[in-house]
């Protein structure tokens, strides 16, 4: 599962050869817990999660912009309207199976809430499985394996890459983000951003993360939203909350005690405490003057694993665990609905320029998906993931297409395929066969139109491990 070369301080070194070490690997990489059966009850919540999460119904503080504000806002053409802000709330580590999707332990109320306002896409993929790639694939609309970058395993991308909060800065957006780990100093992801900050005291360490700083990260959020330029000037802002990610911490001082001892429970707790950071936030923006005019994205960079397929966290591999993530959309004019046509994260670049009016980057690899939002049919698509190897990871690329998926390792020599409507849990690969061999053909296919990038950097043995055909 993991590579076997050495790696600089600024990757995960050794833990990468060792298995103990990998269940405990920060990942930006992996962080993990045994599986386990959700476990009945757990910690308090207050009245308005428990109803949230029983009824539905609405709790007190509005976490998004009322009908009435959207509507009015909105056109009759069912477009955006031209005045739209956009804010990114982008969680870590958040897996596809929450509340709102059947997970029946109540630990996201206010996003459960929140999703049942917006246009919801139930099979979106991230474009990796690890921060570092997939949030450099994410603010590009291209693949991470076409994005110069070094090797190493926190990447740091090109001074020069082609995200899209520059277009956004050169069409005369305001563009403001926050993050809450020491990765985001160094990963060249602040390119296009008018305001970069990072939360502050912050504790490095290359192999878990032991920082709890969803309310100073939401505090940051509310005073950069506070900027009374904003009423007039249109505005992308983007926070990424890092709770959920490993080591999961507990948070018995804001009241929520474990749910139980296994890592899940305390992931669990982690999402919790997360979701009501997002609720603090999101009730902070229902009462600016710009709330019914600003559309809401929520997604995560990648999934999480607890046990499945004998890994623990995420990073390395590219099972659907590990890479379907939520992606929802609270849209003035756009009435509520669930998407199940696959869509991937390789799609909110030019998603988002769209909704700002800024004009597309020819390079972009993802599409709008303004139109589907507002009611046009979701036309099927391949879906790509894709994790180059660095340092510490051997290459992999899927494809999904429609319920059926293939993972290709190395130069796509050795691929599995899953039929994801029998075997939504990819535990019985197929090596032969019709959808093998349709699905194998597919993912070759793909990469020859893919536009490698050397990386300018690596660790020893990096770019062999580009070229491994084994699993």
């Amino acid at each position: 599962m993991t590579s076997s070369g050495s790696a600089s301080t600024r990757d995960l070194g050794a833990w990468a050869r060792l298995p103990s070490a990998v269940a405990l690997a920060l990942g930006f990489a992996l962080a993990g817990c045994p599986k386990s059966e959700p476990a009945k009850g757990g910690p308090s919540t207050t009245s308005a999660e428990a109803s949230a999460a029983a009824s539905g119904a609405a709790s007190a503080g509005s976490s998004a912009p009322s009908a009435s504000a959207a509507a009015s806002a909105a056109p009759p053409s069912g477009a955006p309207p031209k005045d739209l802000n956009v804010l990114l709330l982008s969680i870590d580590s958040l897996r596809a199976d929450m509340p709102w999707a059947g997970y029946p332990r109540p630990i996201a109320p206010r996003l459960t809430e929140l999703e049942k306002k917006s246009v919801s896409y139930t099979r979106s993929y991230a474009v990796s499985s690890y921060t570092s790639m997939s949030l450099g694939a994410l603010l590009a609309g291209r693949l991470p394996s076409e994005l110069k970058r070094d090797g190493f395993f926190f990447g740091t991308y090109a001074k020069d890459a082609p995200f899209f909060p520059s277009i956004l800065q050169r069409a005369g957006v305001k563009t403001l983000s926050a993050h809450a780990h020491g990765y985001f100093k160094s990963a060249g992801f602040e390119q296009g951003f008018d305001t970069w900050e990072i939360v502050p005291g912050l504790k490095w360490n290359n192999t878990t993360d032991e920082n709890v700083t969803g309310d100073k990260h939401e505090a940051i959020a509310e005073r950069l939203l506070s900027d009374p330029a904003l009423a007039t000037q249109r505005f992308f802002a983007w926070f990424h909350f890092l709770d959920p990610h490993d080591q999961y911490l507990t948070h018995e001082q804001d009241g929520i005690p474990p749910f139980g001892p296994s890592l899940r429970d305390k992931y669990d707790g982690e999402v919790l405490y997360t979701d009501r950071q997002v609720g603090k936030l999101l009730d902070f923006v229902a009462k600016q003057p710009w709330a019914g005019r600003t559309a809401i994205i929520v997604t995560s960079d990648h999934g999480e694993a607890f046990g499945e397929h004998k890994q623990f966290a995420h990073g390395f591999e590219l099972w659907e665990n590990l890479v379907r993530v939520p992606l929802f959309f609270v849209l003035p004019g756009a009435p509520p609905k669930r998407i199940e046509t696959p869509r991937s994260a390789i799609d909110l670049a030019p998603t988002i320029v769209a909704l700002l009016g800024a004009p597309a980057d020819p390079g972009f690899e993802g599409k709008s998906l303004v139109a589907e939002l507002y009611g046009a049919p979701a036309e099927p698509r391949d879906v790509v993931c894709d994790l180059p190897a660095t340092s510490d990871n051997d290459k992999r690329r899927a494809v999904i297409s429609g319920k059926k998926k293939v993972i290709a390792y190395g130069n796509e020599g050795f691929t599995k395929s899953f039929d994801l409507e029998v075997d939504p849990d990819e535990n019985a690969p197929l090596s032969r066969g019709e959808l093998h061999e349709e699905m194998t053909k597919k993912v070759r296919d793909i990469s020859k139109g893919v536009r490698e990038v050397v990386p300018w950097a690596c660790g020893p043995g990096c770019l062999n491990r580009a070229y491994m055909n084994k699993p």
